[in-house]
């Protein structure tokens, strides 16, 4: 059975249900707002949950960020009690943070949210910190599917936190600009996220 790995920061927890996937699957349970409430974003289920999100604090909600992140999140918010916000274009009423809508097509819906507050960013699936979004020493790699049309509306928002649906979490002064830098040289770096796909195939 595929063991999961934790990860702690400032804003709560992240985990990846099978650390030695390669799609890197992440999810989040993150204090934002209000004292002690916990978002739980795009969660697969794994034993001990329940008590790892209880540490973090208390729950308000689950976030489904992206249409097919259907992952555990209804299961999750019944066993909590919880509401299951599925794809939140409008927000959530009393929540402190705002949705941004990236992508919303009949193929592709996706939501990020920006927590000012906290200066944290969560993005489900349009940029990731997994081997397969990064081309060359990139820290964050754009969504190969959208390499020509990178989501530069993301370049509005200068993060302290950067939590993604896939790859672990970045933190501190850098991020911002490690964000900036996925944005400005997403078609340019096209050529090294294909040689890189190429080589993790062989």
């Amino acid at each position: 059975m595929a063991e999961p790995r934790f990860e702690e920061n400032e804003l709560g927890i992240s985990w990846r249900p099978d650390a030695g996937e390669t799609m890197q699957r992440a999810c989040h349970a993150v204090r934002l707002g209000r004292a002690n409430a916990v978002w739980i974003v795009d969660p697969v289920d794994v034993p001990g949950l329940d008590e790892r999100i209880a540490a973090v604090g208390d729950p308000a909600g689950v976030l489904q960020l992206l249409d097919r992140h259907d992952r555990d999140c209804a299961t999750l918010a019944a066993r909590l009690g919880v509401p299951h916000h599925r794809l939140p274009f409008g927000g959530v009423e009393g929540a402190s943070f705002e949705p941004v809508s990236v992508i919303r097509t009949r193929f592709w819906n996706e939501i990020a949210i920006w927590a000012a507050d906290e200066r944290a960013l969560i993005v489900p699936e349009a940029v990731g910190t997994a081997a397969y979004f990064r081309s060359g020493d990139e820290d964050v790699g754009i969504h190969p599917f959208l390499r020509l049309t990178p989501p530069r509306k993301l370049a509005a928002f200068a993060p302290e936190h950067l939590l993604t649906g896939h790859g672990t979490g970045i933190h501190g002064s850098g991020t911002p600009a490690a964000l900036a830098d996925a944005l400005d040289s997403s078609r340019r770096r096209i050529p090294g996220a294909l040689r890189s796909m190429i080589r993790r195939k062989g």
